[in-house]
């Protein structure tokens, strides 16, 4: 018979001991027994128990205190007490000790076994929480973030701190560089990781657009309103909001925007009924925001609500020594998604890649390799391989806009027009890519010299 599981009875009575051992033994249970507490802290030691059933009255050492040792010797033991009537209270008090549960005497085999059944369900129930929990750590792990220069491990050193508090964060850096990989590596390791982290382009919304995503909305707060929805704050659940491009949204909705973090509060587009959210605050911006607050299109308040904890991502032209890791990293990565057997990259296209500014930084290092990867012949990217992607290098004197400018238009020709795939390649949305052609006077019949 295969053993359901092992019990140590600890009781100075020996017909309590032998009685309780001849029926567990006989229900497929390995048995062990002790007289007192010396004896028990033996068999503990020499064997892992499932369950100890403890008395209460013992001469030597009483079981409310045997059951403080045995926590501290096997934290994960499951105890239950025995007691009789007049001790009821102190069992009591067991269970507020960490006790599972308590039996009074006399009792009932028969219940004793269910009481422990039950024990040893909830014990393999805890178990397996606990492995699900790992698991869920496993999946909800951020992308990973690559780079060991100086200025990254700064980085890491701040997630590290603040990522364990309710603190909120604000990431700034150009972009490209990363803002929102930080943003899930401080979720993630952070108590609210099992919740969800809701993730919001501010930059990419229209104003009336942008509050109905922030605070929700009433079945018919406005045209196309065909039913309620809840805002990123009420969807977050106990988790995070992420809000992205947070330099660009108006000073009207900064306002609304400032009440919710202040009083955990939001109010639906369409009702006057308030409603409490539970939510952690990370917010990035690729702008300076010191200068909106001083060119009075940030609220300054807003801007110390979010600068609790600041971190500043480096561009990649200030950190090169990674750009081998990164590059090496993608590979990787779209080797297996791509299913190619590309293992590297030569020395002269590394060398070449290392030249670069990268104004889009790695979000465009990403998006070369990718590119790369897709019309690659050999086990190694060539230089070759980078040429449509990499017109900086014949540039020179050119500003960071203009590089910029003369990026994405080339982008958007060689998609042949279609804004779609030209921002699916740029690693932007379609909306940021509209505003940026409009700000070129871009047409379709025609690209702007530059």
């Amino acid at each position: 018979m295969d053993k359901k599981g092992n019990i140590l009875i600890v009781d100075d009575e020996l017909i309590v001991r032998d009685s309780l051992a001849k029926w567990f033994r006989g229900e497929g249970y390995e048995v062990g027994a002790a007289d007192g507490a010396r004896q028990a802290l033996v068999l503990l030691a020499q064997q892992d128990w499932d369950v100890a059933l403890i008395d209460i009255k013992m001469p030597d050492v009483d079981g409310i205190e045997l059951q403080s040792r045995f926590r501290e010797a096997k934290p994960d033991m499951t105890v239950i007490i025995m007691t009789g009537y007049a001790s009821v209270e102190t069992a009591v008090a067991a269970l507020k000790n960490g006790a599972y549960d308590y039996a009074v005497k006399p009792f009932d085999p028969e219940e004793m076994a269910h009481t422990v059944h039950n024990a040893l369900a909830h014990k393999r129930a805890e178990k397996e929480n606990i492995a699900l929990k790992e698991r869920m750590e496993e999946s909800n792990s951020p992308p990973n973030l690559v780079g060991q220069n100086a200025a990254m491990r700064t980085v890491y050193s701040a997630i590290q701190t603040v990522a364990p508090t309710e603190a909120t964060v604000l990431i700034t850096g150009d972009s490209g560089t990363g803002k929102e990989l930080v943003a899930r590596a401080v979720h993630a390791a952070s108590p609210r990781r099992y919740n969800r982290m809701v993730v919001l382009h501010c930059g990419a919304l229209a104003e009336t657009l942008l509050e109905s995503e922030l605070f929700g909305h009433e079945k018919g707060a406005f045209t196309g309103a065909q039913y309620r929805k809840k805002g990123i704050f009420e969807s977050a659940g106990g988790g995070t909001v992420f809000l992205d491009e947070i330099g660009d949204i108006s000073l009207k909705t900064q306002t609304d925007l400032l009440r919710v973090l202040q009083e955990r509060e939001i109010t639906r587009v369409g009702s006057s009924q308030p409603i409490h959210v539970d939510f952690r605050c990370i917010a990035a911006t690729n702008k300076n925001p010191e200068s909106l607050v001083e060119a009075g299109t940030f609220r300054p308040d807003l801007y110390y609500r979010l600068n609790v904890f600041r971190i500043d991502l480096p561009p990649l032209n200030k950190r090169k020594e990674d750009i081998p890791l990164l590059v090496n990293h993608f590979i990787r990565r779209f080797a297996a998604s791509m299913n190619k057997p590309v293992t590297g990259i030569t020395h002269d296209a590394l060398d070449m890649l290392q030249q670069c500014d990268w104004p889009g930084n790695v979000r465009e290092l990403e998006n070369a390799v990718e590119r790369a990867m897709v019309v690659a012949r050999y086990t190694e990217l060539q230089p070759s391989d980078f040429t449509l992607r990499l017109p900086y290098t014949e540039r020179g004197g050119m500003t960071l806009e203009e590089v910029e400018q003369a990026h994405i238009l080339e982008v958007v020709e060689l998609c042949e027009n279609n804004q779609t795939l030209a921002a699916q390649v740029l690693g932007i949305d379609r909306v940021t890519l509209h505003k940026k052609l409009v700000k070129y006077g871009w047409t379709r019949e025609a690209k702007p010299s530059t």
